[in-house]
């Protein structure tokens, strides 16, 4: 199990401290590997984007408009977090659904 997120994000300390043997990525420092991340473009559409964000708050509208996955890759804290990847499935965000779905109780 893979969870791609932030180091001082409080959602990624949560979900690690609930998880058994994750690996953790930090966004920032390796980014996400292109497959990864394509397939959750392709998975979860517009929620990938963390359009709450400072990050998002701080680009322009040209900026805006670029497609999701170059502007995921130009500024990966603008990833809703975390992503995890598990057995090939990907799951994103840290709600009650996903718990369940990863075994979290």
């Amino acid at each position: 199990m893979v969870l791609y997120g932030l180091k001082n994000c409080d959602t990624c300390r949560k979900a690690l401290k609930s998880l058994k043997e994750v690996r953790f990525v930090d966004v920032r420092g390796e980014g996400v590997p292109p497959d990864v991340l394509e397939r959750a473009e392709a998975q979860f559409g517009d929620a990938l984007l963390n359009t709450r964000s400072t990050t998002w708050r701080g680009l322009s509208e040209t900026e805006r408009a670029r497609p999701r996955l170059d502007l995921l890759v130009d500024h990966p804290a603008l990833m809703k977090r975390p992503l995890i990847e598990n057995n090939g499935q990907l799951t994103l965000g840290w709600n009650a659904d996903v718990q369940a779905a990863l075994g979290v109780s």
